[in-house]
């Protein structure tokens, strides 16, 4: 189970709950202990000590002057003292404050006092002897209950939960601003220029998001530098490739093994300017519609059955936000890696490629509640793990590859990783069970065709 939340918002509000519970915590402790306690003993203490004077004084006081005596008490102390000949029987409500009276007036009087419920619910009562006299004592509960200090405690942890409040306000703000940057990164990434970002806010995100702002103008103009660059390239490259291929269809004392080695070599140029122009232009926007990715992947098997067997399986009919053109040219690319090395295996009597289905390609269309895969199998010598990041590189081969007939420029991989980037899909490779490789192409589902709508 993960403790610790993944979100920058996530955090910050538990790094800053955790730091209020513990500083509260802390803070109670200290007021508790040199602030409430101490008043609260003194000031249980000043009454125990006025209640007993006052009965004390009571009881010396002539008896015709006693009635004064007890209006005066009342009127200006909220005591309220006479003598009785039954005690009451039900003890009061149990609180801190009451507990310290108790202790106080045991102590000076020198008997147990309990604190007891009498007819005003207002007063606490509280019955001693003094000479041959019981007396009965009450006084305002909340005259000389311990408030300040509460009051005191309270305001503080308010203050502190409205700080951890703004706190985690001001958080969640910077937040929302990086998760904006890092969703315009993303545009960024697949060769698409988001809208420039508001530059408000605090010193250090108006200088990050300005940053920003350039950083993706610059990508957007390296981008269109390089599409012009090799567009060129290949433009003018081409013209000298169709003059010598013109020259050698005109000579006549050359062997023609030499000759049909010429125009291979002719060829295989040609083919690596496409490969370059195909990949310099793989981050143009293409309109994705939704669709259901099954007739294209069996058009494509259909397709590559010309070269070689393809075992097709189609998937449950499910709606993809599709650009039609980045799927054929993703799709075919892994089709072209997977017969080429395939074949390598093959004809190499590896005995991966004759398992089961001897080498045969296969293709599959898998989908579950969020996403639509795309499969292509071969029983090819596969990839190592270390080496599958690797393989999406430009112009990356792996030494199997690396001969005239059969390999290619590096570019394949690189260009469907970049359409599936810039169309918010992922390339995984996989070892396939028996031995070969496993291409996936993971598409989000848009949603899935029920059968009544077949």
């Amino acid at each position: 189970m993960r403790l610790l939340p993944e979100t920058l918002f996530g955090r910050a509000a538990a790094a800053l709950l955790v730091a209020f519970l513990v500083f509260e915590a802390i803070a109670f402790g200290v007021v508790w202990t040199l602030v409430i306690q101490p008043l609260a003993r003194r000031s249980a203490d000043d009454l125990a000590a006025r209640i007993v004077l006052s009965a004390q004084t009571w009881v010396e006081l002539p008896p015709e002057t006693r009635a004064d005596y007890e209006m005066e008490l009342s009127f200006r102390h909220s005591l309220e003292l006479g003598e009785v000949h039954s005690r009451l029987n039900q003890p009061a409500k149990a609180n801190y404050f009451a507990g310290l009276i108790e202790e106080a007036l045991s102590r000076r009087a020198a008997q147990p006092i309990r604190m007891m419920r009498g007819g005003d619910a207002r007063y606490d009562w509280l019955e001693m002897r003094v000479a041959d006299k019981l007396l009965r004592i009450g006084f305002d509960r909340e005259r000389y209950a311990l408030q300040a200090p509460l009051a005191a405690a309270g305001v503080f942890l308010l203050g502190a939960a409205l700080t951890v409040l703004t706190a985690l306000i001001l958080v969640r703000q910077a937040s929302r601003r990086l998760n904006s940057l890092a969703a315009k990164a993303g545009e960024v990434g697949r060769g698409r220029v988001p809208e420039h970002l508001p530059e408000t806010g605090a010193r250090e995100l108006r200088e990050l998001t300005a940053a920003f702002n350039r950083m993706a103008e610059e990508v957007r103009a390296l981008l269109e530098n390089r599409t012009v660059l090799l567009s060129g390239i290949s433009h003018d490259l081409r013209t000298p490739i169709t003059r010598l291929r013109l020259a050698l269809s005109l000579l006549d004392d050359v062997e023609p093994a030499r000759l049909a080695a010429m125009e291979r070599d002719l060829d295989e140029m040609n083919r690596l300017i496409s490969d370059m122009l195909a990949f310099s232009r793989a981050l143009h926007d293409e309109v994705a519609t939704p669709r259901d990715p099954n007739p294209i992947l069996a058009e494509l098997c259909e397709q590559a059955r010309r070269l070689g067997p393809v075992d097709w399986q189609p998937g449950p009919p499910c709606v993809v936000d599709l650009g039609e053109a980045a799927l054929r040219r993703i799709v075919g690319n892994l089709l072209e890696n997977a017969r080429r090395y395939g074949n390598d295996a093959a004809r190499s009597g590896n005995d991966a490629a004759r398992s089961g289905d001897g080498g045969t390609l296969a293709v599959r269309l898998l989908s579950d509640a969020a996403t639509a895969r795309v499969e292509v199998l071969d029983r090819g010598p596969g990839i190592p793990a270390d080496r599958r990041e690797a393989v999406f590189r430009p112009f990356t081969r792996l030494e199997q590859s690396r001969n005239r007939e059969q390999g290619g420029s590096g570019l394949g991989l690189a260009i469907a990783r970049q359409l599936a980037d810039a169309h918010g899909w992922r390339i995984e490779l996989a070892d396939r069970e028996g031995g070969g490789l496993i291409a996936r192409l993971v598409m989000p589902l848009t949603s899935r065709v029920t059968s009544r709508d077949t």
